[in-house]
């Protein structure tokens, strides 16, 4: 059994969720704080992703990437570098499916913050990097992590938008969603079930992982509460 495509899935998984970890909560912090109708507006884009199917995001994505692009032909052209059909290229695909599980997360999450923390840290003269990260992000910890968790889940089965930028090709973009599917074409079902089970007992080891963090999170919130 090849193991690639359990390496090549983690690996885009984990990079895609550190980046819309930051470019999520970077986004739900500081698009608060715009006016409600231009809010409005830049929430519907960064959550369209969301709603779109993955394939018309992996079309769009082509459209944007591809070697025949502006952007892609400009690219290959300076650093003779591809942007589409290599293992990194489903990072911009899971990048844009997760990033609205993240954002709207953490969007939620710092709208039920207690504002009145932070203006007790400013009379104290706590500056505001301080109060975000010591005081903002702790309170809102559960919210950031239950989204982190979402889009790593969510990346990890990310096929559509993947297939399409990536392909597939063994030993150097395949992922366990493709795989499972070039597998199941070629009517080879039980090495195909065995990639399901593969992806399966992953989300189940981090939900559980998930779960007693947030146990422990409690219990420690309660013993300090004491």
């Amino acid at each position: 059994m090849d193991l690639f495509p359990l390496w090549n899935s983690l690996r885009i998984s984990l990079i895609s969720t550190v980046i819309v970890f930051f470019a999520g909560i970077f986004a739900a912090y500081y698009i608060a704080k715009i006016p409600r109708m231009l809010k409005g507006i830049v929430d519907v884009i960064l959550t369209l992703p969301l709603v779109l199917p993955p394939t018309v995001i992996g079309y769009l994505l082509l459209k944007l990437l591809s070697p025949k692009s502006v952007l892609g032909a400009f690219v290959f052209s300076i650093f003779g570098t591809r942007l589409t059909m290599t293992w990194w290229s489903a990072i911009f695909a899971t990048v844009i499916v997760t990033f609205p599980l993240m954002y709207r997360t953490a969007r939620g999450a710092f709208e039920s913050f207690d504002e009145t923390l932070a203006y007790s840290g400013r009379s104290i003269g706590l500056s505001n990097s301080f109060i975000f990260w010591r005081i903002r992000m702790p309170n809102c910890r559960q919210g950031m992590l239950a989204g982190t968790v979402l889009s790593f889940a969510r990346a990890l089965g990310e096929y559509g938008a993947t297939s399409m930028v990536a392909g597939y090709t063994p030993g150097r973009t395949a992922t366990v969603s493709t795989t499972v599917y070039q597998l199941w074409c070629t009517d080879n079902d039980a090495l195909a079930f065995q990639w399901v089970l593969v992806n399966l007992a992953i989300s189940f080891a981090v939900l559980v992982a998930v779960n007693l963090f947030e146990k422990g999170a409690r219990t420690k919130a309660v013993k300090g509460g004491k």
